[in-house]
């Protein structure tokens, strides 16, 4: 029997799952009346559902709180005499999982009794080694273990899993008759090794069976069994067991419906793909002597042996760029190994605490009594320095050609990942970050590297780069947007002085020598450190700066607006990502295991420093009392402390500053009564800026005025007919950057996706990580002005036409397209009309001309004059989306743009700008949070 049911997310599932278990043990004891364990029935046992954190990051844990659990409920079925067997689980838990049975096998008080046993999955290129493992221990304890050999029911997530970690290779084969051949390959060991494994054969093919009865009778008389589900297989189970004799288990499901309906269509899924045995016997045209081939022969026969419609991990994006390389911190190879490079850098400090001039120490946010290094920030002189130098380097470095360019950037892409340790420990000891979030950080920048050098060579054609282009970069992703930034820049033609966070120097210094050591002149990247508020207005109101690339606050962005348009270049092209108050529906039909896993990395990941990051959860009312409880459970098995730890989920947050504003929201919230919980801070945290999650209740999304960056979400109600309401208050907010949505009506995620000004939206699955080029990163409204990082308008916004076009030839396709991912995603891209475009002229020939190009893009025109009340009304309103104008923008109306509040408005001022007219929305959406990858199944039958 196999008791169904999610994995454990809380203490509370993992205890009731327990008590379940051992009912069914109970209850099947009862009916225990043989003196061989096998002659009985038996369970199934899940180690993920008894622990709900059952990761090789937490293995102290495991060892110290999970294997007690099991060894008490095998003590409970060696009491009445049934078998008990430990499951299988997802490839990255097997080294887990067998560190668990072995400690099982070697309790003492289960010495003399054979009646435990291991499944094992035969699509894992690891099964053989596996029978191996578990045969000397059976010998070394002097036990004999039960052996389920199951092809694997896990095949599709573990091809997703491997391509979004960027891993190596997969850890199972590519092609179903590759592992039927495993399945037989591990069958003859598992023969061979019945002196002590007692081998149980699931299976439903019958080619299998009567390959395994012809095996057993070339050797050794041998006991063994065969197994099917419940509900499949009878007939040819029956007809078999006539002729060889062999005892036949049913493996059966028990469950509640909810419980039921993921195993049902998993095992529709399954059975409905065209390779299927169960799939092919049914289908009349399919002759007997195909369904019954030799898998042996039909492997030797074909060439790759790896599926051609699963491209390595590496090849995900084609020939055009390889995919950054990843590391799995939940297998022990790749955890020993990256802690091993690591370590060299837990002590180390960067900078010159001697050079000339004072220097700033850099100190770690989780413990302030770790000095990073040190660091020499510039003065007004030398950031107009640094000016002069980008500037007067411009035309050198944009006369390489892209080709070129793009070949340098590629070169740093090596670089950043053979000096991933070193990065990644940066990242974890000057930025917070935990190793997972270094991870991604590192992989992010190298994306960006590779995804521009592509688009250089494929897009720029006869482009150009404006100029010396200032960029601005966060400190809450150091390396990654700090590098997007800088690499789009030089990839376009343009030469970067480049202006880290304060409170991330160290990193962006590191990067920069290693994009010089690719090949980047010095004077074609400048790096200056410093105050922004000191060296800010120097660097943007500077009139030699062709562009702005921004990420920060809105305010921010605002008072970079007006330095450009009263002191700087009015023509300077700006790129601003700024926050917003990101939100999440879910509706009553979301699966609630999934969305909590899903609030929780939206929310609390990167202790909530991210611009995506969830800050208001919308909740239908029918399920919010369930789904929150679950949410709390969960949200209390995340580690909190220091990021060096691989356990560690919740970091520290930035400085002292973002410490006290966050900690003052929560405080007001819960004076107020709208506490659901608050996290502890564990004790070894008091060096450092730590924030424990939170979660409030709101009665509207009104009541939050502006963005907490940190872990606290606000968690708001509703009812089903409510929906429409929810998404205008949404977009009444006046941000768009993100929004998830929850829900297995595909009709309501449409509506959704329609009504709402979100730049990127995401399905049934979190709402952070957006991945380079392929689900493009940027906002609207007052998050943004777009382009989107990582998309295909970025390079044309820091890049220029070299003669006039058409207009035909200057707007981008508007055609909706499916960018390339993982598979069991779909990652859709499209461009939407901006707006209303004002259309100044300044004749009417000039804005008839306009107003047909913003048409054609699909916008509503306003024909005007900067003096016209009707247009300075629009704009008090922040109902203008775009300007046009002929040449460069007056002074006058860009002191005007720039000094309004609200969203940034940009102007179109020649045909290299069109693509301006567009808003970019980009939609992820998990098509196997249902239950399976069926486009995948479909895609290798």
């Amino acid at each position: 029997f196999d008791m169904l049911g999610e994995a454990a997310r809380t203490a509370k599932d993992a205890a009731r799952y327990f008590s379940s278990y051992a009912h069914a043990i109970s209850v099947i004891g009862e009916q225990a009346d043989q003196d061989d364990p096998h002659d009985n029935s038996g369970i199934s046992v899940k180690l993920s559902a008894l622990f709900a954190r059952y990761e090789t990051v937490n293995r102290a844990r495991v060892m110290s709180e999970l294997v007690p659990r099991v060894i008490e409920l095998v003590r409970l079925a060696r009491a009445v005499n049934i078998p008990i067997a430990i499951d299988a689980e997802e490839a990255d838990r097997l080294d887990l999982s067998l560190d668990v049975i072995g400690a099982i096998l070697a309790d003492s008080t289960l010495h003399q009794w054979d009646g435990f046993g291991v499944v094992v999955q035969a699509y894992q290129r690891r099964a053989p080694a596996v029978l191996d493992w578990l045969h000397a221990q059976a010998r070394e304890h002097s036990r004999r273990l039960s052996v389920r050999l199951v092809k694997g029911a896990y095949w599709d997530s573990e091809i997703k899993n491997a391509q979004v970690l960027g891993l190596a290779g997969y850890p199972v084969y590519t092609r179903k008759e590759t592992t039927d051949v495993a399945y037989l390959a591990c069958a003859r060991k598992l023969l061979a090794m019945t002196d002590r494994l007692y081998p149980q054969f699931a299976t439903h093919n019958a080619h299998t069976i009567a390959a395994i009865s012809h095996m057993a009778l070339q050797g050794e008389p041998a006991r063994f069994e065969f197994q099917r589900l419940y509900g499949m297989g009878e007939a040819a189970h029956e007809i078999a067991r006539k002729s060889d004799g062999h005892r036949r288990r049913i493996y059966a499901p028990v469950g509640v419906h909810k419980d039921l309906l993921a195993y049902l269509v998993r095992r529709l899924l399954e059975n409905g793909a065209n390779s299927s045995f169960v799939h092919r016997v049914l289908d009349r045209a399919i002759p007997a002597e195909a369904i019954a081939a030799d898998p042996i022969a039909v492997v030797e026969a074909v060439s790759p042996l790896t599926h051609p419609s699963i491209p390595l991990p590496c090849d995900l994006y084609g020939a055009a760029r390889r995919n950054s390389r990843g590391w799995n911190l939940n297998d022990p190879t790749d955890l020993e190994a990256l802690e091993k490079a690591m370590t060299p850098f837990l002590a180390a400090r960067w900078g010159d605490a001697n050079r000339d001039g004072a220097s700033r120490a850099v100190t770690n946010p989780a413990d302030r009594n770790d000095i990073v290094g040190h660091v020499h920030d510039a003065n007004e002189a030398q950031a107009k320095e640094a000016i002069a130098r980008a500037a007067a380097t411009f035309p050198e470095w944009s006369s390489q050609g892209a080709g070129a360019r793009a070949a340098i950037l590629e070169r740093a892409a090596d670089l950043f990942e053979e000096n991933a340790a070193e990065l990644m420990a940066l990242c974890v000891r000057e930025a917070g970050k935990t190793r997972f979030d270094a991870i991604a950080e590192i992989r992010e920048a190298v994306d960006f590297l590779r995804y521009y050098a592509a688009q250089a060579r494929e897009t720029l054609g006869k482009r150009t780069g404006l100029g010396a282009v200032v960029c601005i970069s966060p400190w809450n992703f150091p390396l990654a947007i700090f590098t997007g930034q800088v690499a789009g820049s030089l990839a376009a033609g343009n030469t970067v002085v480049a202006k880290p966070a304060e409170q991330s120097p160290l990193i962006a210094a590191r990067a920069v020598e290693f994009l010089r050591e690719a090949g980047v002149p010095a004077d074609a990247l400048k790096l200056v450190q410093g105050d922004g508020a000191i060296i800010g207005p120097a660097l943007t109101g500077d009139r030699r700066v062709a562009g702005v690339v921004f990420t920060g606050s809105t305010e921010t962005a605002r008072l970079i607006d007006l330095s450009m348009a009263k002191d700087g270049n009015q023509a300077a092209a700006l790129i601003a990502e700024t926050g917003g108050l990101n939100a999440m529906i879910v509706d009553s039909t979301a699966l609630a295991e999934q969305a909590v896993r899903d609030i929780l990395a939206s929310a609390f990941q990167s202790a909530g420093q991210r611009c995506s990051a969830l800050r208001v959860l919308f909740v239908q009312k029918d399920i919010a009392p369930s789904l929150l409880e679950m949410l709390e459970g969960a949200a209390r098995e995340l580690g909190i402390g220091r990021p060096w730890n691989p356990s560690t989920d919740v970091g520290p947050v930035i400085d002292d500053d973002a410490k006290r504003i966050i900690d003052a929201h929560c405080e007001r919230l819960e004076g107020e009564g709208r506490l659901l919980f608050r996290l502890a801070t564990p004790p070894g945290c008091d060096a450092g800026t730590f924030v424990a999650p939170a979660a409030f209740r709101l009665d509207s999304m009104k009541e939050l005025t502006r963005e907490i960056f940190g872990p606290v979400l606000h968690v708001v109600t509703f009812e089903a007919n409510e929906i429409d309401t929810i998404v205008d208050d949404i977009n009444a907010a006046g941000y768009g950057l993100t929004l998830g949505i929850h829900s297995r009506i595909d009709s309501r995620i449409d509506a959704i996706c329609a009504r709402a000004h979100i730049g990127n939206i995401y399905v049934n699955r979190n709402q952070i990580g957006a991945v380079v080029g392929v689900q493009p990163f940027g906002g609207e409204g007052l998050s943004g002005t777009g382009p989107k990082a990582g998309g295909p308008l970025y390079l044309m916004r820091l890049s220029k036409s070299s003669k006039p076009l058409e207009p035909a030839d200057a707007l981008p396709d508007p055609a909706p397209r499916i960018l390339p991912g993982p598979t069991g995603e779909k990652n859709s891209y499209t461009l939407r009309p901006r707006g209303l475009v004002a259309c100044l002229g300044p004749d009417d020939h000039r804005q008839k001309e306009q107003a047909r190009l913003a048409k054609n893009a699909g916008n509503a025109v306003m024909s005007t004059a900067i003096d016209d009340a009707a247009f300075r009304k629009a704009l008090d309103e922040d109902r203008i989306a775009a300007l046009m104008v002929d040449g460069e923008a007056p002074r006058e109306l860009r002191i005007m743009l720039a000094e309004k509040q609200g969203k940034r408005v940009p102007v179109i001022a020649g045909t290299s700008d069109l693509h301006l007219l567009y808003a970019e929305s980009s939609i992820a959406e998990d098509t196997t949070a249902s239950g399976g990858n069926a486009s995948l199944l479909a895609a290798v039958s």
